[in-house]
């Protein structure tokens, strides 16, 4: 039995004035999905529970078949697994997003004056290069050591892609670490066009992780990177951002929980983390960016190329996503449509052709447009292939699989319900 999951990421949705009343993936040419439901199982289920934040850190460790109120410790570590960063006991590990406020004092206090203006202008600083934040995040190392010379030999900020990378604390047994489990902080990407005064990070450590924040305006500012950026019209980074802070999960391996391995591929950090933790081998392609400009047939090719040896492979794609923290519902529906006709499509063209196979296509949760971030709630899944029954159902999307479509819940069993023969 051959297995493929497909994840476009962000991509259910509400109706949109601007298309008419429908969902993006109503509004979308979605001839390959829509095969797949006349011929399968369409529903609804929701992989981010109460109390948890409604994001892919969470989602797609459910999407993956994980209970993430059995494993969630923070988005941070996901990514730090990523790198091949090892946490220790005591270590702990934040998300540092570089990006863009503007101009006005973020105070260390988190407090603000009727003056200031300082709004989330981009929480990716222009989706700046890899590059670029390397150098910038060694500036802000400097500026770490000078201004803080007690934290110097256990805090540590490390590049990793993009905007995307980490603030390492190693802490040191039988001493109490500066952070604590109640420490909540806001994700960027919820505050794009809001004001940041009122967003600082609450409960132990908070202000400390704040103080950083705050600082490192100082630590970035006239960088030559920023100065170049500038000059070409491009947003600086102005400030890191900390946040989705925690400690290392335990996860049980894949093959233990499920009797098999799995392929991933993708461009973020953040599932390269969630498949080294389960188990699963990690694939790169060239061309995946975890953008808009990805190239979807390159990732297609390479899934159809790996199921020659492997049992499952989950093919992640961000662009729906990036689309709707951007507002950008015609983008959002081009994502859904190169999904389909570069992705989708050509997997169950070849999967045609395999005696045994199923596969799979679910979003991680919703990412509104209007709002512009993600949500907890309900999302469409479809599911085709050997010993499946069909339900009746002619398209794929939110309204059909409301309509009369199956629900399986919690959304970690979904994986489950896919594997069982």
């Amino acid at each position: 039995m051959k297995y493929v999951v497909v994840i476009p990421d962000g991509a259910a949705d509400a109706p949109q004035a601007s298309l008419g009343g429908k969902t993006p993936f109503q509004a979308a040419r979605t001839p390959a999905m829509d095969a797949l439901a006349a011929r399968g199982r369409v529903g609804l289920t929701n992989h981010v529970p109460d109390g948890l934040p409604p994001g892919s850190e969470v989602a797609c460790m459910s999407l993956m078949g994980y209970d993430p109120l059995a494993y969630f410790t923070g988005r941070a570590p996901l990514e730090a697994a990523a790198q091949g960063i090892t946490l220790g006991p005591d270590d702990w590990a934040v998300r540092c997003n570089l990006v863009t406020i503007r101009p006005g004092s973020a105070r260390a206090d988190g407090g603000s004056d009727a003056s200031d203006d300082t709004l989330m202008e981009d929480f990716t600083a222009g989706h700046i290069s890899s590059e670029e934040g390397t150098e910038l995040l060694a500036a802000a190392n400097r500026g770490l050591a000078a201004d803080f010379p007690d934290l110097a030999a256990q805090w540590e900020f490390k590049p990793g892609v993009s905007y995307r990378n980490l603030l390492m604390y190693r802490g040191k047994a039988g001493t109490t670490a500066p952070l604590g489990a109640d420490l909540k902080a806001t994700p960027p990407h919820d505050l794009m066009d809001k004001s940041v005064a009122d967003s600082f990070p609450r409960g132990t450590g908070s202000r400390l992780l704040t103080e950083i924040m705050a600082k490192s305006a100082a630590w970035l500012a006239g960088h030559p990177v920023n100065q170049a950026r500038i000059a070409a019209g491009k947003r600086p980074a102005t400030h890191v951002w900390l946040w989705g802070v925690g400690r290392a999960p335990a996860m049980e391996p894949f093959t233990q929980k499920y009797g098999m391995n799995g392929t991933m591929i993708t461009a973020v950090d953040l599932l390269r983390g969630l498949a080294s933790l389960a188990g699963w081998k990690r694939l790169e392609v060239a061309g995946a960016t975890g953008y808009l400009d990805t190239d979807y047939a390159a990732k297609g090719r390479a899934a159809i190329a790996e199921l020659a040896t492997a049992d499952l492979v989950c093919v992640h794609v961000e662009a729906p996503d990036e689309a709707s923290h951007q507002g950008d519902a015609v983008e959002k529906v081009k994502a859904i449509e190169e999904i389909d006709a570069k992705i989708v499509k050509p997997i169950a063209e070849f999967l045609a052709s395999v005696p045994e196979h199923r596969i799979l296509v679910c979003p991680d949760h919703p990412t509104f447009i209007t709002t512009k971030t993600h949500s907890r709630g309900p999302v469409p899944f479809v599911m085709a292939g050997s010993g499946i029954q069909p339900l009746g159902q002619q398209t794929y999307d939110e309204i059909a699989a409301a309509a009369g479509g199956a629900s399986i819940l919690p959304g970690w069993k979904l994986m489950g319900e896919f594997l069982r023969r």
